[in-house]
């Protein structure tokens, strides 16, 4: 709707669009140094000079939005709507998801040439952890970047869910690495997932069942060794083959332990690295306990940050297997999650049948269902974030 309110030659409309289409804008116009309204303006232009409409934008859960475009333009813009027969949110998140695409983020390929590091983390089990793990990094890896899964949890569902093999005790892995025992060459751990949408850009680091007493030994390790300290233990680790990636993803197991630090210090900001551009992902439910295991997380998240002076970021919280069929506390505690505003809620993912089927399949879910309405929640919050 436009209003008659004028801004010069300007004129207010409001639409609506998805919440986290509406952040990312809001982000990518601010790295770029454009007024929101001019890159609308430009969006809006661009996307009704294409010959057809591009594809489908989810726009579940969009509210309301509102800017300033050229007079007459609004107009113009629902016309070609009408044309091309969809919908003016739509066709609005379409010319916002095309324009952001066109002109991506200073910091999304990072002037040190190290790779984004994705840290998907809670200490509350069975809140999606392993499903968005797998979920984003299957979507960059269709976007083209070379990213690999690390399975941090000794439990093995992400390994398990892709159909390879844990790393049995006593053999070389992430964990002898991390303990100062690795015997060989970690890249050779390094398993690619064979789906022809990847392209081998998909690449997963199994999980060991020693990873259950990572803590312990790693604590010792940094109590007997001079100069070894248990924080930076992931990252010493795998330095070796991060320059392979452009993201890596870490899924982490359910604890606030020694592993969850070393984690965490790994997710955190290096120098010459943009703001968000690595950092932490918290899948949560709609529910009580989830919150109270946020603000363990984010307590651990604050203590690192304040004791080791370093920026760990947020990049958001991804409200996972949401069903308003559970009733008031689900409904009630979405609306919480949503009203945060920091860290933002990068997607609210439907507790739906098809990323169950991909687990008992063993098949990566973009690749088993690739248009259901769960692949396409994991490629928005890829690129929201």
């Amino acid at each position: 709707m436009a209003s008659p309110s004028q801004q010069g030659n300007r004129e207010k409309v409001a639409s609506k669009l998805p919440g986290a289409l509406k952040q990312e804008l809001k982000i990518r116009a601010a790295e770029l140094g454009v007024d929101i309204q001019d890159a609308v303006t430009t969006a809006v232009t661009d996307w009704q000079a294409l010959d057809t409409s591009p594809p489908n934008v989810d726009t579940t859960g969009a509210d309301s939005f509102s800017t300033w475009l050229p007079a007459g333009m609004y107009d113009n813009f629902k016309a070609t709507c009408t044309t091309r027969g969809v919908s003016y949110v739509q066709g609005l998140a379409q010319s916002v998801r095309r324009w952001l695409d066109t002109n991506p983020s200073p910091g999304a390929a990072p002037a040190t040439g190290i790779p984004r590091r994705i840290i998907v983390c809670n200490q509350k089990g069975g809140v999606g952890k392993t499903a968005v793990s797998a979920g984003i990094a299957q979507a960059w890896a269709e976007e083209g970047l070379r990213v690999l899964l690390v399975d941090y949890d000794p439990q093995g569902h992400l390994s398990e869910q892709l159909g390879v093999e844990q790393i049995a005790p006593g053999h070389d892995s992430l964990v002898s690495h991390m303990c100062g025992a690795g015997t060989g060459d970690l890249r050779d751990l390094v398993t690619v997932i064979e789906q022809k949408q990847f392209e081998k850009r998909l690449n997963l680091l199994p999980s060991c069942f020693d990873g259950f007493l990572l803590d312990v030994n790693v604590a010792m390790k940094a109590s007997n060794t001079r100069g070894f300290h248990k924080e930076h233990s992931f990252e010493r680790a795998i330095r070796g083959i991060e320059g392979e990636f452009d993201v890596i993803v870490v899924d982490c197991p359910p604890s606030l332990g020694v592993a969850m630090d070393a984690a965490l210090y790994y997710g955190r900001r290096r120098d010459g690295e943009a703001a968000g551009a690595s950092g932490v992902i918290i899948p949560v439910l709609a529910e009580d306990s989830s919150a109270t295991a946020f603000g363990m997380l984010a307590g651990q998240i604050e203590d690192m940050r304040a004791d080791l002076s370093i920026d760990i970021d947020y990049l958001g919280i991804v409200v996972n297997l949401y069903d308003s069929r559970r009733g008031v506390i689900a409904t009630t505690s979405l609306a919480q999650w949503k009203s945060l505003g920091e860290p933002q809620v990068l997607a609210v993912i439907n507790d739906l049948k098809e990323q169950r089927e991909a687990v008992r399949q063993q098949k990566p879910l973009l690749s088993y269902a690739p248009h259901c309405e769960q692949s396409e929640a994991m490629r928005q919050i890829a690129r929201s974030v």
